[in-house]
């Protein structure tokens, strides 16, 4: 069993893993290392907890045998989830993230040992603690659970737009706050779960609602801003519990996750109190052009998958530009063998990674990753932009919005002044795609016309197959 000291000692060199853990993952090369600090820093946390002086003999077998239930849980949906279903994995974890705060917000606030001891306005600050820990939990919970909805296409990626729907959320805030001073205000348990629970099914409808009315092409900012609300429960949970290293743990997830939101906002040259507000992006086929907008002009020239593998072979330059196209049909290890095909043969082969391709971020570098493509051939747009005139192919597998020219060409574009990948700057770009449909965000994309495109359709998977095939005829 571990004395109070060693648990402290423990909990200090966790929190310190944990701080190596991030460092290590803002740089591919570390990533491993990174993850590796933080799965050793959660076990000492855990171990230092179970073991600890405030976990009793009676309690340690349903603790142990939660663990292994867990644990067991955990390890089947690492080894048998696909890359393509991470985003809503993730997304699921952030909801237990949340469920998790609300539970024990109530059962700190319903158990008397857990309140013994604080009189006075210590009393009043731990009734806070949970009044505040349970609404983030609430908010968390019910909003990831609609984003893996949407992640996994159980949900419409369309948003929903209600009436008023801003004075709503006004009108439930204002409701929370007076509810709030109720609670504080009850003398007995009884009393204070009353308003409690008002407070936590208005939580959970307000996580619905926000989420609800965030279109599909916004998903990414969204699981990265889940990701803070889940950190900002972990640490609401650290204070109800008084367990430093949840609040220190919490702290880092919580801006780690707000700072990542704010860079993916940026990417996309869209505040973050616009994605809050919801409304962009659709999973609109035949998205009706705004009025005044620029049509697209030209004519779509298709390829073969020979054309395309002669194409590569003539070029001395190529870079690819991965999307979520590429990770539904799998076909990273294609690529990885196409890429390590023409290296050895002397061209010069990039990839070309949006901050928001994908569904979550970092998607298009752990597929990349996962299938070996060497980390020193993978760069950010703002590395390759000024490039692409120098560069003979452009390979464009199932991205579409981060490579829209309208986002610069088109002012009344929804897209208009996002940064994109200016891969139409190239000799020659080819775009492959299933069809002509649109991306996530309902816009059309005058790349698919400009003289200098051409437009491979098929499944990415099968397609890639053919070009390798013909690359190595």
């Amino acid at each position: 069993m571990f004395t109070t000291e060693l648990a402290t000692v423990s909990y200090i060199g966790a929190t310190i893993l944990f701080i190596l853990s991030l460092g290590g993952l803002s740089n591919q090369q570390t990533a491993l290392r990174g993850n590796l600090y933080g799965m050793i820093g959660m076990t000492i946390a855990v171990l230092a907890t179970v073991f600890g002086p405030q976990v009793t003999g009676a309690g340690l077998p349903w603790i142990i045998g939660a663990m292994v239930l867990g644990g067991g849980i955990g390890l089947y949906a690492a080894r048998t989830v696909q890359m393509t279903q991470m985003p809503e994995l993730v997304a699921l974890m952030h909801s237990m993230v949340g469920l998790a705060a609300m539970l024990v917000g109530f059962s700190t606030f319903i158990d008397p040992e857990a309140s013994k001891g604080f009189v006075g306005a210590a009393k009043s600050i731990h009734e806070m603690e949970i009044y505040v820990g349970i609404l983030i939990g609430a908010v968390t919970f019910s909003g990831s659970i609609i984003a893996f909805g949407k992640l996994s296409g159980r949900i419409g990626g369309n948003p929903l737009l209600l009436p008023g729907r801003h004075w709503l959320n006004l009108a439930g805030l204002l409701v929370v706050i007076w509810f709030g001073r109720e609670f504080m205000n009850a003398h007995t348990i009884a009393d204070g779960m009353v308003p409690l629970m008002v407070m936590t099914v208005i939580a959970l409808l307000f996580g619905i609602h926000m989420v609800m009315a965030i279109g599909g092409a916004d998903m990414p900012v969204v699981v990265s801003m889940l990701n803070s609300y889940s950190g900002w429960a972990a640490a609401a949970t650290g204070f109800m519990l008084s367990n430093d290293l949840l609040i220190v743990t919490g702290a880092l997830v919580g801006s780690s996750g707000a700072i990542l939101s704010y860079i993916m906002c940026n990417a996309m040259n869209r505040s973050f109190i616009s994605v809050i507000a919801g409304g962009f992006g659709t999973t609109s086929a035949t998205p009706k052009p705004a009025d005044g907008a620029a049509q697209p002009a030209g004519e779509v020239v298709p390829v073969n998958a020979l054309e395309t593998a002669e194409l590569l072979r003539e070029a001395k330059s190529v870079v690819i530009v991965p999307g979520y196209g590429m990770a539904v049909a799998q076909a990273q290890h294609t690529v990885f063998e196409i890429t390590k095909f023409l290296r050895e043969k002397g061209v010069n082969v990039r990839f070309g990674i949006h901050p928001v391709a994908g569904r979550m971020p970092g998607h298009m570098n752990v597929l990349l990753a996962e299938a070996k493509v060497p980390y020193d051939i993978v760069f950010e747009m703002d590395e390759l932009n000024d490039d692409f005139p120098k560069t003979d192919v452009v390979m464009v597998i199932g991205a579409n919005d981060i490579v829209n020219p309208a986002a610069q060409d088109d002012p009344t574009s929804p897209i208009a002044g996002m940064p994109v990948l200016e891969v139409w700057k190239a000799k020659t770009s080819i775009v492959m795609k299933r069809s002509m449909a649109s991306g996530y965000a309902g816009v059309d994309n005058p790349l698919f016309y400009k003289d200098n495109n051409r437009m491979l359709f098929g499944d990415a998977k099968k397609m890639l197959d053919e070009v390798f095939i013909a690359l190595k005829a």
